[in-house]
């Protein structure tokens, strides 16, 4: 029940962050253009904020987290420390999937014609600021506890 109750704060929470969250979404597409959908989940799978048209929100955070367990095992395994990034290149273009804080994950879709380095660089520092944002309002969360 306790449990059951923190998660419902939590989530509650996260929903809050929501809005700063997805303003941070629409100014990393603005800074790349080629990109074509922006998420950010909990690691969880829950949907925090989305910037996108042509997917369907909740299967990709629900594949995000999925990935992100294989993704965290791998790092495990190899002792190559905790989880940053993950890059998916298919024949239409990418998913990239970075660390946002403790909590979340940043996952963006771009074409197949984008600077990869461009990629990382803006996404990274999204990814920071998003976890700023997410850890801050699940500690908020904790003291109302």
């Amino acid at each position: 029940m306790i449990r059951a109750l923190r998660q419902r704060a939590e989530r509650r929470q996260l929903m809050t962050a929501s809005a700063e969250v997805l303003d941070e979404l629409r100014r990393l597409r603005a800074r790349l253009p080629q990109l074509t959908g922006t998420l950010t989940a909990s690691v969880d799978g829950l949907v925090v904020a989305q910037d996108t048209a042509d997917v369907e929100a909740e299967s990709v955070a629900a594949l995000t987290a999925a990935a992100l367990g294989v993704a965290l095992r791998l790092t495990e395994a190899t002792r190559q420390g905790g989880f940053r990034e993950l890059l998916v290149r298919g024949d239409q273009g990418y998913v990239a999937t970075y660390a946002a804080g403790s909590s979340a994950v940043l996952t963006v879709l771009a074409e197949p014609r984008i600077n990869v380095g461009r990629l990382h660089l803006e996404a990274r520092r999204s990814g920071a600021r998003i976890g700023e944002l997410v850890d801050g309002a699940l500690e908020r969360s904790d003291q109302n506890t």
